[in-house]
């Protein structure tokens, strides 16, 4: 037994010392997530902050002086084309029509006596009585006499207009904004502030506004601004309490002028209002959805930018070989559409690449999850068979002993 100990001590102290003398296990490339490029549909979202307007928003102004003489209306009343505001004082405006139509009938008597006049010289003129003097006089009277009738009828014409610009009506359909000024008030076609705002909330035009780049990528994917226009996909509002309005709208109209100082365009959509949820002057975010079809989609985090340039690292060789991409300049702020330097089939890495550098030796890690999980499996039942093989040998020398 104290021999069998002994070579038991001494195989233990030999496995020790060959354990103590084994040379470090080098280390492996990194294990980095990474994704094999593939085509795929895409809608991305771009908001734009917008200002909502109605289809007309008159400012109603009186085109006559005047006291109000009575207000027809109430603010936020739905009203119709042609019916009557407002009534400003018309006894003024009724005297100067009668004495206008007064001015017209006494011009017209003294027409009728000029006509009198010059038949009378012209025949007298023909059985050589009076001068031609006396005629051509006589002409000229009649003459003047009809130029004092036209402007007569001028000046009646003129107080019939003034008249009937007292009763100030709607020019078209819509509601009625404020009432700054009440009956009573005194008025007159230069004050500052209307008298009200008619908003035709039938149709609600929303405006917004888009980069000069952002308009060139649309004019690019469509051909032109009318192609744009015509094939642009429906926009949807959002409103000021972060809901979103029911009803969608169509981009109408592009301002073909850049404003120089924000190298903005302005673009009109417009919504229909059936139930008048939208109001004039309101704000909100039109939503423009950019659809692409079969396109190569990137996470925003497998990519780095070098001098305004996009780069993702491609893993070729087991090692990581950076290359430029080109993306669209809409995106969701997570993906970037790439338009140009990958192809389906291309593997890119996913994570990590902000700590990366060309040429790194990379291992990806489902593979090196594999590997891992090989190992353990090998390693197990390899023990089993050494614990058999060392156990019949212990049982070989205690028997020669025996």
């Amino acid at each position: 037994m104290k021999q069998t100990f002994v070579k038991a001590a001494v195989l233990a102290y030999s496995l020790a010392a060959v354990a103590c003398g084994q040379a470090p296990t080098a280390m492996g490339p990194g294990e980095y997530a990474v994704m094999t490029i593939a085509t795929t549909d895409r809608e991305i979202p771009t908001n734009y902050s917008a200002t909502i307007r109605g289809r007309q928003d008159i400012d109603i102004y009186p085109q006559v002086s005047g006291t109000i003489w009575q207000l027809c209306v109430n603010e936020g009343q739905n009203v119709s084309k042609g019916q009557t505001l407002f009534i400003i004082d018309q006894v003024p405006y009724k005297a100067a029509l009668q004495t206008a139509e007064a001015n017209v009938a006494a011009a017209e008597a003294s027409v009728a006596t000029a006509q009198l006049t010059y038949d009378s010289k012209k025949e007298l003129f023909a059985r050589k009585v009076v001068s031609q003097f006396d005629l051509s006089t006589a002409e000229n009277n009649l003459l003047t006499a009809k130029a004092q009738l036209a402007q007569a009828e001028a000046q009646r014409v003129n107080a019939a207009n003034n008249l009937s610009y007292t009763v100030v009506k709607a020019p078209s359909n819509g509601v009625v904004g404020t009432l700054p000024y009440r009956v009573g008030a005194l008025v007159s076609a230069s004050m500052p502030q209307p008298l009200t705002t008619v908003s035709d909330n039938s149709t609600m035009y929303v405006y917004f506004s888009m980069t000069e780049n952002q308009l060139l990528s649309l004019t690019r994917r469509y051909g032109s601004i009318a192609e744009t226009l015509k094939n642009m996909p429906d926009v949807q509002l959002q409103l000021n309490d972060g809901s979103m309005y029911d009803l969608s709208g169509r981009v109408e109209s592009i301002s073909g002028v850049i404003d120089t100082s924000t190298g903005s365009v302005s673009l009109r959509a417009a919504f229909p209002n059936p139930d008048g949820l939208l109001h004039s002057g309101g704000s909100g975010n039109v939503i423009l959805t950019s659809t692409f079809k079969d396109c190569i989609v990137v996470p925003q985090a497998a990519t780095f930018e070098l001098q305004d340039k996009v780069y993702v690292y491609k893993l070729a060789d087991g090692k990581a070989a950076s290359a430029m991409i080109g993306v669209e300049k809409i995106s969701d702020g997570k993906e970037y559409i790439v338009t140009s330097g990958l192809v389906p089939g291309d593997v890119i890495v996913a994570e990590g690449v902000g700590l990366m550098r060309e040429g790194t030796p990379i291992r990806a890690k489902g593979e090196a999850a594999a590997s891992e999980t090989a190992a353990p499996a090998e390693e197990t039942a390899a023990a089993p068979a050494a614990e058999t093989e060392e156990n019949a040998a212990a049982e070989t020398q205690t028997g020669k002993e025996e």
